[in-house]
């Protein structure tokens, strides 16, 4: 607030001494200002705290599931052999000669014996019947239906038949059916009647399923895909060999690898963070935004006991030191690749050293169980990381309650001082004119007396 005229009786700087009464109101709010910039500090590094933890507790979710340990790769020796995972496949070596590639049936209508009319000619009046399997459709012909027009409601019969017009080798032009899938349960026949019969017809290609030699035992597929031959497997052919190809289904341990050590990489960042933000430097004597939180503390030195081993595991393997993962200074982990090569031929130690269960007590779980139930807790609603900063969200509301107090004492004590001031002014503006009138009416008795 600002009164123009405020010192204009008094002749005082009235700004200067309201500018100055008021930044001394105001001490109070820059000690505030300053620890509200913390505290929203401390909010945003616990946000990352519970966004790491978020992401260990994804990747320590994965190390307890069977999936993560029941992984397998696929290789095959011959690019025209493939295999696909679709469940869980157990490990093993498979040689597989193909025989005989899935195709589908195609009949052709016109020519080799039967008459040819071009395409757009009417050719009479009849019935042609299609029969695939159990099902059976007759397709009326009118006396103006031209191959083309038989053609098209071929197609729209939804017998699984497609019908195309084609030119052969005598340049003759003929209906051409062809079932839309492989194998010999999509075999159909084809009756013509009247009109239609003189076309004749011929099968040059007749339905027949895929056949493979499995290490010595002939099975069959309607198409190329064999999805139900290898339990959790299935492997497609694109070509008859001669040589039986190799299909090797072994453990995925280069995916269970990169499982463990994204697990160390996340817990290191998570480490890392926890020490940067409650560590003092004495060089430089700065702390941490979290130098000396209690509930920080506590969950660093709870992240890295959970490191240090299980009870008892299927397989022997109790502590990640027997795989390759120390603890170093600092409590950052290190991985050394040999020790856990070797580990990963011990899939049942490996797997119960991470994912045993934990019993009707909670007790006895490996590595990634507990790690699993400690980051649950700690990022439930009434976890350690929600109550933390809900304690500090309270206590930045409340810092910013007590900056509105002293912005509206300061704002307070500026209106009442220009208030006073401006009182003043007028009270000695009258003070100065009664003086001048004083001083006028002296000068005048002075002059009536010489």
């Amino acid at each position: 607030m600002a009164i123009s005229s405020a010192g204009i009786g008094s002749g005082l700087d009235v700004a200067k001494i309201v500018e100055q009464m008021v930044a001394a109101e105001k001490v109070p709010l820059k000690k505030l200002e300053y620890k509200a910039e913390g505290i929203q500090t401390q909010i945003s590094t616990y946000g990352e705290i519970k966004s790491l933890t978020s992401k260990l507790g994804d990747i320590v979710s994965k190390l307890t599931r069977d999936s993560a340990w029941n992984g397998v790769s696929i290789s095959s020796s011959n690019p025209t052999l493939s295999g696909t995972m679709t469940g869980i496949a157990a490990t093993g070596t498979y040689n597989i000669k193909v025989t005989d590639l899935a195709q589908a049936q195609t009949t052709a209508l016109g020519g080799a014996g039967g008459a040819a009319l071009p395409k757009d000619q009417p050719m009479g009046a009849g019935t042609i019947k299609l029969t695939m399997g159990t099902e059976s459709k007759d397709i009326d012909i009118t006396s103006l239906d031209t191959l083309t027009k038989i053609a098209t409601k071929i197609n729209e019969a939804g017998m699984g038949i497609q019908a195309s017009i084609v030119t052969d080798v005598d340049g003759k032009e003929r209906l051409m059916l062809r079932s839309k899938e492989t194998g010999t349960d999509k075999a159909f026949t084809v009756g013509l009647s009247a009109a239609p019969a003189v076309l004749g017809q011929t099968t040059p290609q007749t339905a027949q399923n895929a056949k493979v030699k499995l290490n010595g035992m002939e099975v069959e597929s309607s198409t190329n895909t064999f999805a139900n031959t290898i339990p959790g497997m299935s492997f497609t052919v694109s070509e008859v060999t001669s040589t039986a190809a190799t299909l090797n289904v072994k453990a995925d341990t280069e995916a269970m690898k990169k499982n463990i050590q994204e697990f160390v990489d996340t817990y290191n960042e998570l480490n890392d963070l926890l020490t940067q933000s409650t560590k003092y430097v004495e060089e430089s004597k700065t702390a941490g935004v979290l130098q000396g939180d209690s509930a920080t503390v506590s969950l660093q030195n709870s992240l890295r006991m959970l490191t240090q081993g299980i009870s008892g595991s299927t397989g022997g393997l109790t502590r990640l030191a027997e795989i390759g993962i120390q603890m170093q200074e600092g409590g950052k982990l290190s991985t050394d690749t040999t020790k856990l090569d070797k580990a990963l031929t011990n899939l049942e130690g490996l797997k119960g050293l991470f994912a045993n269960k934990a019993d009707a007590l909670g007790q006895g779980g490996g590595i990634a169980v507990n790690f699993k139930n400690f980051t649950d807790k700690l990022l439930s609603f009434d976890g350690t990381l929600n109550t933390k900063t809900d304690s500090l969200e309270r206590t930045l509301k409340s810092n910013s309650a007590e900056q509105t107090k002293v912005n509206t004492r300061a704002d307070t004590l500026e209106k009442r001082l220009y208030a006073q001031y401006s009182a003043l002014d007028t009270k000695m503006a009258s003070l100065n004119a009664l003086n001048a009138y004083v001083s006028q009416m002296v000068t005048t008795w002075n002059k009536a007396k010489s």
